[in-house]
């Protein structure tokens, strides 16, 4: 069964910053791409930041600049450093792991999601 666990969340000031970490655990043979999704109050879930095995990146244009994602392969772990944050960024943030198991399928695992409130 594969996990996948996210911290770093919280409250924070509006042009602050917070890192959000999400480890993968499990029976597994590899991962694949791993995503920051966030959803807002009201809102659809959409994709903030990506980045695959090899480590190639891509954003969503109001994160562009602010967030940087980044990953471990010795620890299974991926990273969202949030810079310069906004109250427009208030969400629960979700990770997503793209991960083949030992059948040698892919399946997409997704964390319990952690909160991240910023303040005007």
């Amino acid at each position: 069964q594969v996990q996948l666990v996210e911290s770093g969340g919280g409250l924070v000031q509006a042009g602050g910053s917070l890192r959000l970490s999400c480890a993968v655990s499990g029976i597994m043979y590899s991962i694949n791409r791993m995503d920051w999704y966030r959803q807002a109050p009201g809102k659809q879930r959409e994709l903030v930041a990506a980045i695959t095995s090899g480590g190639s990146t891509n954003y969503e244009d109001s994160v562009l600049g602010r967030f940087t994602i980044s990953r471990d392969n010795a620890k299974n772990t991926v990273y969202l450093q949030m810079t310069r944050l906004k109250p427009e960024d208030r969400a629960v943030y979700y990770c997503q792991a793209l991960v083949r198991v030992i059948n040698g399928y892919e399946y997409e695992y997704w964390g319990q999601g952690t909160q991240v409130t910023v303040s005007s």
